[in-house]
């Protein structure tokens, strides 16, 4: 990975999202809107079929949305019959529109506010077959301040969440695959790349 840290935004400050997901709370009450999925729906999707691929006997595996937003990833994964499934995130905004949307739709889904940088408090949510992150540790790395020690943080996060076979799946637009494999080298070893669209900008392909 790169030595140089990525530049901070109001993305990675926790203010930021609770005044945004303030915003969706109030379009959900007034127009049933649940607000935006966060990379698109064909990404979520690409990821959902994935655990399902690899996971359909497993309906009882432990799943964990590390920064979960809106909830949408787990909705649709209970739809598919999928019941251990809990969804975390920072903001107390986003756990209560999660949970509006969930009860909206008639389904039990577990919802708690936490802080990813606690890796002490965290750990006591217990062990995880498959954890997911589509996002969020972006945002880590885009917190103006201390981003490094935060990044540090969230990893030790992720390990103590992990059961023993757990499978760590990660989406970032802010890091290469190249990048988070070394950044997480002395925690996992790579399983697979979940297959997504290319793109080629400035004479680079990426993903």
């Amino acid at each position: 990975m790169s030595n140089q840290e990525l530049a901070g935004s109001e993305l990675g400050t926790k203010s930021y999202w609770d005044q945004a997901y303030s915003r969706e709370i109030k379009n959900y009450k007034c127009h049933g809107d649940v607000g935006e999925i966060w990379f698109g729906e064909d990404s979520q999707f690409r990821i959902i079929d994935w655990i399902l691929k690899h996971y359909k006997a497993e309906y009882n595996a432990r799943i964990i949305d590390l920064g979960c937003g809106n909830g949408m990833l787990l909705i649709e994964l209970a739809r598919e019959g999928c019941v251990n499934l809990l969804g975390v995130d920072y903001s107390p905004e986003a756990i209560t529109l999660a949970k509006k949307i969930a009860h909206g739709q008639g389904l039990t889904i577990r919802y708690s506010v936490a802080d990813l940088m606690d890796a002490q408090a965290c750990s006591l949510l217990g062990e995880y077959d498959i954890i997911h992150d589509k996002g969020t540790y972006d945002a880590v790395s885009l917190c103006p301040h201390n981003p490094k020690e935060k990044r540090l943080l969230y990893m030790d996060t992720v390990c103590r969440l992990m059961s023993c076979n757990g499978i760590f799946i990660i989406t970032s637009c802010n890091w290469t695959e190249e990048e988070l494999i070394i950044a997480f080298q002395n925690l996992f070893t790579k399983y697979c790349t979940i297959p997504t669209p290319s793109f080629k900008f400035g004479g680079k392909i990426g993903n």
